[in-house]
């Protein structure tokens, strides 16, 4: 009985433990670019009034049309456009301050991507 027991008390403890390193992923990649002038016009002209925009353009004009700022790092997810059609919806699964998307919209400021399967975190950096 008491082999039982402790059978039971090690099995519990190999799921809890399970659980948390699915929730502590690490993230697929990570990059960092600067959030340039030009990143904060869609291809046709217009000015983009949404920080997720903004990244998503980061990432067309580095993969699509060769505009990189000195500092843009590559990053192997948002090469394809199918994926940059996916980055809003991945950030609104991740995470953004407040104070980092006005600094986004406001500005040129660097930024770090965490990029995971289903979201992206991002932070000025």
């Amino acid at each position: 009985m008491k082999t039982f027991a402790m059978l039971l008390t090690l099995s519990a403890l190999s799921c809890s433990t399970g659980a948390i390193a699915q929730t502590s992923m690490d993230p697929i990649e990570s990059y960092c670019a600067t959030m340039g002038e030009e990143d904060h016009f869609a291809s046709d002209g217009y000015r983009l009034q949404d920080a997720a925009a903004i990244i998503r353009q980061d990432r067309a004009n580095f993969h699509a049309f060769g505009k990189q700022d000195p500092s843009d790092e590559d990053d192997s997810t948002f090469g394809s456009k199918a994926n940059r059609a996916r980055l809003e919806a991945m950030l609104k699964r991740g995470s953004l301050s407040r104070a980092d998307a006005r600094a986004i919209l406001n500005g040129t400021p660097d930024v770090c991507v965490d990029v995971y399967e289903d979201y992206i975190n991002v932070f000025v950096n």
